[in-house]
């Protein structure tokens, strides 16, 4: 099968997502003058090492106003055990409802900016926006922030390693599909 996007595809749902994955989820958290906001978004990568920087892009919802409001928002990795908290944040709600509530999760302050963060989540970036983009199509905005704090859960470190073993992270895949690490393969890259 070849399809051309511009066409349409001829299947029950876009393969596109499912094609480019297993995705790491952004569970962002974010504030503004409507309150605090919290979300996951698969749309996401870490981009640069030095300075460390990551990327999001969503349609232009609280998280993606509230970041340009605000110039700040932090990273939650997600875990397997906060799978069931992480989807119920996604729900569809009015700006101002605290998605941490909403699906009862504890929230906790960041330290370089003022934002919440998940206050049991196994690592957090706290970022300061560096660019707001807005990119081809109806609803898609790029967000690109510098990390300028990073929180790891003491459980996670391992040997002096951050150990994802110790809470197994959750990636998207396409549909309604998600992935859960639990198998590590190492390799030695070649010099």
């Amino acid at each position: 099968m070849f399809y051309r996007p511009a066409d349409g595809h001829g299947l029950p749902h876009s393969p596109l997502a499912a094609i480019v994955a297993p995705r790491p989820i952004a569970w962002i958290s974010s504030r503004a003058a409507a309150g605090d906001n919290l979300a996951p978004y698969s749309f996401f990568n870490l981009v640069s090492y030095d300075p460390p920087q990551v990327m999001f892009s969503g349609d232009p919802g609280d998280t993606v106003m509230n970041a340009r409001e605000s110039g700040v928002f932090a990273v939650n990795i997600v875990e397997q055990a906060a799978m069931a908290a992480m989807n119920a944040s996604s729900a569809s709600v009015a700006r101002g409802v605290d998605e941490f509530a909403l699906a009862g999760v504890a929230k906790a302050e960041c330290e370089t900016i003022p934002c919440p963060r998940v206050a049991g989540a196994p690592a957090t970036l706290e970022c300061r926006v560096l660019h707001s983009l807005t990119l081809k199509g109806d609803e898609n905005t790029l967000i690109v922030g510098e990390v300028t704090g990073i929180h790891l859960r003491d459980d996670c470190v391992v040997g002096g390693r951050f150990d994802v073993t110790r809470f197994h992270p959750v990636g998207r895949l396409g549909y309604r599909d998600y992935v859960v690490v639990n198998k590590l393969v190492q390799m030695t890259r070649p010099d």
